[in-house]
């Protein structure tokens, strides 16, 4: 590592006599000096108004300043408006154990105890297709950084991915290169890997979906927040040096689709060192253990521009900044690329000058690199200098929370009502239906072993899932659980979903359904649901179709949380995913956290104890549309299934409470693959046969075998209970009016799994079934 420096500034200097700097002085003295606003993703009228903010053209570290904090990336220019009604449709009820709600770098929930917990889903879209390994693996590193800025001790990562069609010869390159990413960042932090998704779409080809959740922990005292405050404060940089790679990256990368034609939309991706990001880690925590500094914020998308605008417009003042005492790894760097270097691994924080030595003395301890910048001030602005020379002057909350909010027009597709009358009409003949006993063995397998159901052993494995000793569960359990107190055995569980085709059918209901399924998945462990983030990946804004899909679906998504009781508490949108004209599906991916008082009684997602009943929960509709049998079958149209949110807190709060109680070992929540899906993956979880008989539940519902196996009606699970609590299992049921019907019987002696009427098939041939596939097209 290189020797520790305290700021020196003569290599900075040096490199200062290679650049015309543009001053603040000589800004007001040449109006007319035309500047490149445009290559910077500044549109016209952008570019007008921070002329008018300013009352002068601005410099040209001013205008990298506005052009990156500006962007869609980091403004949430055209969605902020529909945003706030995660702010407004927020009952007494949600706010109980809401620590800190969004705005922040995360959003904190209380556990009760005096712990805490704060977790973030962002994206990282755009730098995963440019340049796969470290596009994903600085999205771990960034979505940690955000949790570390809380105060937290990050413990786990999650992700949620989405690639082009499997036999693409160019999704090989992607996934083989961002899962590499995510695995070889992740497992270098040492953090565990608990869940994620994996969906192949051909709609994702141009535009894969890379997503990122990290979660951390925390007393309450530790909660740390990015302002700065305090006049005669200083204002320090530490962690890694500052170089060229990232200028620009997902603030301007991810804030316009990708054109041929425009090459400076394409600038370097960041590139990480997980190494140095653990002694970051462990140096942020010194620091908050020793109460050292005053403010903290990491450094993501827009670099130092973001940090120093944010932590002085969060504040009660200003801040001045000299950038020549950034450490840097590229002395060729101009100011305003400084200012916009998203390099990796890099914090800056607000110290009381009492506590300058104490904070060195950290620093020397973990040896991390680190410069005086500055100083908070009391004059409102934000100065930021160049060898004395002021470059940048600007009030802060111009750059960092008052820049362009659009009302972009959008309106129902003309298409829409046609693609929903288009609705699934499979046939016996065409193989759509199949009602021969043999045809719909056949259709299990090929479920099971399609691209969007078949086993993700081959990600999941390259990833660590139980290092740090506290994963109680992890993929490929219905949510990944991880310990918090290891005297209480307090933990959370987390779990993602996301369902593009049924969003792109009806956006309301479908980001409905993402929660439902994340809520779902939290209650099958056995949590209780308590706060949720969402990464909301959709195409250009500029398109009304495109705007009309994300403003119903934060429509959908926020009264949806109201009904269910669960706040938002912070996120991430990522717009402009498309290529040319076309957009990917609107896929609003959905993270909810929920609360276990002892990991000791979260449930697994698989039946292992011979005789224990089967259960299915819930009940089942002619639900094919959208799903993944409709999607085998090269059909989209028609409306996703129903929602009844109603049904859905009923059924968490059985799963819950059967889970609590020991009336349930296992339990597996019904969605993607309907019910065919769950009995397979429940039977090879613990390599544990079952006996299956439906006909009775099929009559009860008015379905056929078929449509009971492969609908995806929602409010559904399976559970399998001890023969001592059945009683006591359905009375509770019974009690709340929830149908249950008893399906069937954990076999452990047959090794396979048995439908009676329809089929029998051993597990081993289901297992090579569902694991086959990624290795087939990924070696």
């Amino acid at each position: 590592m290189s020797e520790i420096s305290t700021g020196s500034t003569t290599e900075a200097a040096e490199s200062a006599k290679k650049f015309n700097i543009d001053t603040v002085e000589n800004a007001a003295k040449t109006p007319d000096v035309e500047l490149p606003w445009a290559e910077l993703g500044l549109k016209q009228n952008e570019f007008d108004d921070v002329v008018k903010v300013l009352g002068r053209r601005p410099t040209g570290a001013e205008l990298a300043m506005y052009s990156v904090m500006w962007s869609e990336h980091c403004s949430y220019k055209s969605s902020k408006n529909h945003l706030r009604q995660f702010g407004s449709k927020v009952t007494e009820e949600m706010k109980k154990d809401m620590l800190v709600g969004i705005g922040e770098n995360a959003g904190v929930t209380n556990l009760g105890d005096g712990w805490a917990v704060t977790f973030k889903i962002e994206s990282h879209n755009s730098p995963s297709f440019v340049e796969p390994y470290q596009g994903a693996a600085t999205g771990i590193g960034g979505i940690v950084r955000d949790i570390i800025s809380m105060g937290a001790r990050p413990v786990a990562v999650m992700d949620p991915l989405r690639f082009g069609a499997i036999d693409h010869p160019d999704t090989a390159r992607v996934m083989h290169g961002a899962v590499a990413g995510i695995g070889g960042y992740g497992n270098s932090l040492g953090l565990p890997n608990i869940g994620g998704e994996m969906v192949f779409d051909a709609v994702y080809q141009g535009n894969p979906l890379v997503n990122a959740l990290a979660v951390g922990v925390m007393r309450h005292e530790d909660i740390r927040l990015a302002n700065a405050s305090g006049k005669g404060n200083k204002v320090v940089l530490f962690g890694a040096r500052t170089g060229g790679d990232g200028i620009g990256g997902a603030s301007v990368l991810a804030s316009e689709s990708f054109d041929d034609t425009k090459p400076s939309k394409r600038p370097a991706v960041q590139v990480g060192d997980p190494f140095a990001e653990k002694v970051l880690i462990e140096c942020c925590l010194e620091l908050f253990k020793g109460s050292l500094v005053e403010g903290i914020q990491d450094l993501g998308a827009a670099g130092i521009s973001c940090a120093t605008s944010e932590l002085a417009s969060n504040g009660d003042g200003g801040m001045q900044v000299e950038l020549t005492s950034v450490l840097l790894r590229d002395p060729t760097l101009t100011p305003g690329e400084i200012l916009m270097s998203e390099s990796q691994e890099r914090m800056m924080a607000v110290v009381t000058p009492e506590n300058i030595a104490a904070f060195e003395a950290v620093m020397e301890k973990w040896a991390v690199e680190y410069s005086w910048l500055g100083e908070v001030t009391d004059t409102g602005r934000l100065i930021i200098t160049w060898e004395g020379e002021v470059i940048v002057d600007v009030d802060p909350r111009t750059v960092a929370h008052d820049g362009p909010v659009y009302d972009r027009p959008y309106a129902r597709p003309q298409w829409q009502d046609a693609l929903q009358a288009d609705t699934f009409t499979g046939s016996v003949q065409d193989g759509g239906r199949p009602a021969s006993a043999e045809d719909i063995k056949a259709a299990v397998l090929e479920l099971i072993a399609s691209p969007n159901m078949c086993s993700k052993d081959w990600i999941t494995n390259q990833y660590d899932r139980y290092v740090g000793g506290n994963t109680a569960l992890a993929f490929p359990d219905d949510a990944g659980v991880v310990r918090v107190d290891e005297e209480t055995g307090l933990g959370v569980a987390l779990a993602t979903d996301a369902n593009g085709r049924y969003t792109f059918l009806d956006p309301f209901h479908g980001a409905q359904l993402a929660l439902a399924e994340a809520y779902r998945n939290v209650a099958t462990s056995g949590a209780v649901p308590m706060a949720v983030s969402d990464c909301l990946n959709f195409g250009s804004p500029e398109d009304p179709d495109v705007m009309w899909q994300l403003a119903e679906s934060i429509r959908g998504l926020s009264d949806a949380c109201m009904e269910l009781g669960i706040p938002v508490t912070g996120g991430n949108v990522s717009l402009y995913n498309q290529t040319g004209t076309t957009p990917i599906h609107p896929s609003p991916v959905v993270a909810v956290l929920g609360k276990l008082d002892d990991v000791a009684r979260r449930t697994p997602s698989g039946w292992k104890e011979d005789g224990q009943a089967i259960y299915l929960l819930g009940t089942t509709a002619d639900e094919l549309d959208g799903s993944e049998w409709a999607n085998l079958r090269g059909h989209l149209g028609g409306l996703p299934p129903k929602v009844v949110l109603s049904a859905e807190r009923a059924l968490g709060e059985i799963l819950i409470n059967a889970s609590r109680d020991g009336m349930v070992d296992a339990a597996h929540d019904l969605s993607e693959g309907g019910l065919a899906a769950a009995l397979v993956e429940s039977s090879l979880r613990y390599n544990t046969g079952a006996r299956i008989a439906l006909d009775e539940v099929a009559a009860r519902d008015g379905v056929d075998a078929f449509t009971l196996l492969f609908s995806e009606s929602q409010a559904r699970a399976i559970v399998a209970v001890p023969r001592s609590e059945e009683i006591r299992f359905t009375d509770m049921c019974t009690a709340r009016n929830f149908p249950a019907a008893r399906i069937g019987v954990v076999d452990a002696a047959s090794g396979s799994l048995d439908l009676q009427g329809q089929f029998s098939v051993p597990l081993d041939e289901l297992r090579e079934a569902h694991e086959a596939t990624l290795p087939k097209y990924f070696g």
